[in-house]
């Protein structure tokens, strides 16, 4: 029988003084984020917890409990943040690259100023469908576009959320254009851009998938593509989205306004059934298999305290020098 080998990576955020996960288990994850302790639902912790209910009570500052719907694809219903203890509804984090952190580190030794590199300040906020703006687990794609973003690139980001792919690509000092359908949420990633200290983002609120078929008839050309696409979505007119039936047909288009030569593309897919695998063989089908491009694919993961993993997403990656 023939045997084709997969390397699939394993990546967790490492060093981030402003976020941890203290413990998981029984639906749920226990999660500082700064100087705040949230407890949240996460459907994938089927374990039991290490610290008692009491401990978690005692550490947590609000717990977010879940409406009748959560659970349900397309149906969550709104749930209710409990507050435990006081916390402000709005709060920020910063995170330091890897090379922004030996360069500190460089600097504080030899006493010589240094302020380059990828550095991210986010606004955090209490939704109602339990999340805050950001998802940890996403340093490493973070890392991953910032280390891979070339002087004079274009890069554009999809499915764009509050920014943070956004900055770490504009950190490398390029053309940026963020497109997201919902017009709070891009005003949000508006306000972590400022907060970061950058500036000149294009911000975009449309449908995704319109918008890249309206970049093909201009000939716009990028060399950055990233894609975080959620398993269900509508965009500013109505436009139905829905993972498992335009997925490929986005990637097919995308592949349209990707640069030949010096070109990366990061896809992100948070939908459960979906393999590390599946994303790699989607992704290589729709951009094709040439010379020079390389393909890598993995699952983005947390680790809390006590060494319990939590798988969150599977990314597959394509870099062409």
């Amino acid at each position: 029988m023939a045997q084709t080998e997969h390397n699939i990576s394993i990546e967790s955020p490492s060093g981030w003084k402003d976020y941890e996960i203290i413990d998981s288990g029984d639906g749920y994850k226990l999660e500082r984020f700064g100087n705040f302790v949230l407890s949240r639902p996460e459907p994938k912790a089927l374990w039991s917890k290490s610290l008692s209910d009491a401990e978690w009570r005692k550490a947590a500052h609000t717990v977010f409990h879940p409406g009748a719907g959560f659970g349900k694809a397309g149906k969550e219903d709104v749930g209710t943040w409990e507050m435990l203890k006081k916390m402000p509804d709005r709060w920020y984090i910063e995170y330091k690259g890897k090379d922004r952190l030996a360069s500190e580190w460089s600097s504080a030794r030899h006493g010589i100023p240094e302020e380059s590199g990828l550095y991210l300040k986010l606004r955090l906020g209490l939704t109602s469908f339990k999340h805050v703006g950001v998802f940890p687990e996403q340093a490493s794609n973070w890392e991953w576009i910032y280390s891979h973003t070339r002087k004079g690139y274009k890069v554009l980001n999809l499915f764009a959320y509050t920014g943070a792919a956004s900055l770490a690509a504009k950190c490398a000092g390029v053309e940026v254009t963020h497109v997201d359908s919902v017009k709070q949420v891009v005003n949000w990633a508006k306000e972590n851009m400022g907060l970061s200290s950058l500036d000149n983002i294009r911000w975009i609120v449309d449908d995704a998938l319109k918008f890249v078929k309206r970049e093909i008839r201009r000939g716009n050309v990028y060399n950055g593509l990233i894609l975080d696409p959620p398993a269900y979505g509508h965009g500013p007119d109505g436009e139905r989205w829905k993972l498992d039936e335009l997925l490929f047909e986005m990637l097919e288009e995308c592949s349209k306004i990707v640069s030949k030569e010096n070109s990366f593309v990061v896809l992100n897919l948070y939908s459960n059934g979906y393999s590390a695998l599946l994303a790699d063989t989607l992704l290589k089908k729709a951009f094709g298999e040439q010379a020079g491009r390389e393909y890598t694919c993995g699952e983005l993961v947390l680790e809390d305290s006590f060494k319990k993993v939590i798988p969150l997403s599977v990314f597959a990656r394509m870099f062409t020098k």
